[in-house]
C-alpha cells in the first residue's frame, strides 16, 4: 500500500463509491456499485461490500489488488 496516489478531499469523510470516482479509478457511479458489489474494492487492505461506508484521512482503497488510492484532507474537489 505504500505506492498509494494521495486523494484530498474537502470534507471530514467521504463515502466509498463518491471516492472511486473522485480518484478515476472507476469511470461511473454504476462501475463503482457493481465493483464493490462483486467483492473486488478492498478498504486498508480488507474487501468492502458497502458503497456507503464512510471513508477518513489515512484510509487505502484498492481495486482487486491494482491501484491504490489514500484519503487525505484538504483541497479536494
Amino acid at each position: 500500500m505504500a505506492d498509494a496516489v494521495d486523494v484530498p478531499i474537502r470534507d471530514e469523510s467521504i463515502r466509498l463509491g463518491q471516492f472511486l470516482k473522485l480518484t478515476n479509478l472507476i469511470e461511473s457511479g454504476s462501475e463503482a456499485k457493481e465493483i464493490i458489489a462483486d467483492g473486488l474494492v478492498s478498504v486498508n487492505g480488507e474487501v468492502d461490500v458497502r458503497r456507503g461506508r464512510q471513508l477518513h484521512q489515512g484510509d487505502v482503497v484498492s481495486i482487486d489488488g491494482g491501484p491504490s488510492a489514500r484519503v487525505v484532507n484538504g483541497g479536494g474537489w
